[in-house]
């Protein structure tokens, strides 16, 4: 595993608040099938140069993985 393929942690809290609670309530859940349930916990990191925000989905509590791209930050 090289160093650009290891997960760097990455502070979600430095975000503004309302960056942060559109990234919370704007969720696709693989699992419920279903979009904008929200997360908890959520987590950001940067893995291969790609910037993630994960956390578990309020419904269900199975984890959701949003990819950040461009248009998103």
């Amino acid at each position: 595993m090289t160093e650009k393929d290891e997960r760097k942690p990455r502070d979600f809290a430095a975000r503004p608040a309302k960056e942060q609670q559109e990234f919370i309530d704007n969720t696709w859940c693989e699992h419920c099938l279903k979009e904008n349930l929200g997360l908890v916990e959520p987590e950001e990191y940067e893995l291969s140069g790609v910037i993630f925000i994960e956390g578990k989905c309020k419904q269900c509590a199975k984890i959701v993985v949003t990819e950040l791209t461009d248009e998103e930050f």
